[in-house]
């Protein structure tokens, strides 16, 4: 097998090739060790402006439109000059690991705009609705030219707040009418949205997606500030029609001031970067203890008497610990 080193794929991300940054992206994801080291040797080696680009998370309630968005938002973006990257994470399949990567098919208008790259990404089972490489391919998209990485999430769940961590502005998309959605929603999720917007604000939705602005605007009133001192904004738009989205943008323009004037930024990306190496720390450990072929049958055997009931959780734990490091000796 010929095998392409680390030089191939940095000359080509820098030079912006589509084609090659879609390959360094797969690497970033593959699970096995010698794409891991090419993977780490890539990284090492590509400086990107990561300062000059927006970093964008994408969130929402089902059928919310979030892909059909993104693609007005995206070709916005381009119209004002701006280069577009776009990871689109999928729901793996618990079953059999397999994933519908469609989000192509669905933003067929950005996808073929040559200033424009749409990549989507297995989930993998990974908690927080981002692929376990989201991180990665966010800095090689930036080091191919692309100065907005939008993030598309799977949706709203328990954990999906996980994308906070890994982002400039955190977006949440929701409908016209907010009586139930206000309900239902994950005040967590709300508590970290830096902008809310009522998607689909068009024909008779035009007056629920104002009154929604307005029920929403009073519940974020209701959350303390945050640390920057920013106050989340509450806006409308349709993505069908194509308005409202300057304002989606202004609002993010007005944030990103906000934090250069407080030279908040780089202090806010490099705790983001803490955080990262910590969760690949639990990810490397997690990985090499199960690469014991002694520990995993363990794993396996124990988890078949949890499911027969002849044996709890917490028990299964310390016996697995006990086993594993020999601990008593």
């Amino acid at each position: 097998m010929n095998r392409k080193g680390s030089e191939y794929y940095i000359k080509g991300i820098k030079a912006g090739d589509k084609y090659i940054l879609g390959k360094a992206i797969t690497l970033m994801e593959s699970e096995l060790g010698v794409d891991r080291l090419l993977s780490v040797e890539i990284l090492r080696n590509l400086s990107a402006k990561s300062s000059n680009s927006f970093r964008i998370g994408i969130t929402g309630v089902p059928g919310v439109g979030k892909s059909t968005f993104i693609e007005a938002f995206g070709g916005y973006l381009i119209s004002i000059g701006k280069k577009v990257a776009v990871l689109a994470v999928d729901p793996s399949s618990e079953k059999t690991g397999g994933s519908i990567l469609g989000d192509k098919t669905r933003m067929s208008t950005l996808s073929n705009n040559e200033l424009a790259f749409i990549r989507p990404s297995p989930t993998k089972n990974t908690l927080g609705g981002v692929s376990s490489a989201t991180r990665e391919n966010i800095l090689l998209c930036e080091a191919a030219g692309y100065d907005v990485i939008i993030i598309e999430t799977v949706g709203v769940g328990q954990s999906e707040t996980h994308v906070r961590n890994m982002v400039d502005f955190f977006l949440l998309l929701m409908l016209p009418g907010a009586g139930d959605e206000l309900q239902g929603i994950k005040k967590g999720i709300m508590e970290m949205a830096d902008g809310l917007i009522i998607n689909k604000a068009d024909g008779s939705n035009l007056i629920m997606a104002k009154q929604a602005q307005s029920d929403y605007k009073n519940a974020l009133h209701m959350f303390p500030p945050t640390e920057s001192g920013w106050i989340p904004k509450v806006d409308i738009c349709s993505s069908l029609e194509k308005t409202g989205l300057k304002g989606v943008w202004d609002i993010i323009i007005s944030h990103r001031e906000l934090l250069d004037q407080k030279d908040l930024l780089n202090d806010m990306r490099n705790n983001q970067n803490v955080t990262w190496f910590r969760e690949q720390i639990s990810q490397s450990l997690l990985s090499h203890f199960f690469a014991d072929e002694n520990n995993l049958q363990l794993k396996r055997q124990l988890e078949k008497e949890i499911s027969q009931g002849k044996i709890g959780p917490k028990e299964s734990l310390s016996l697995l610990m006990e086993k594993a490091f020999a601990i008593g000796d």
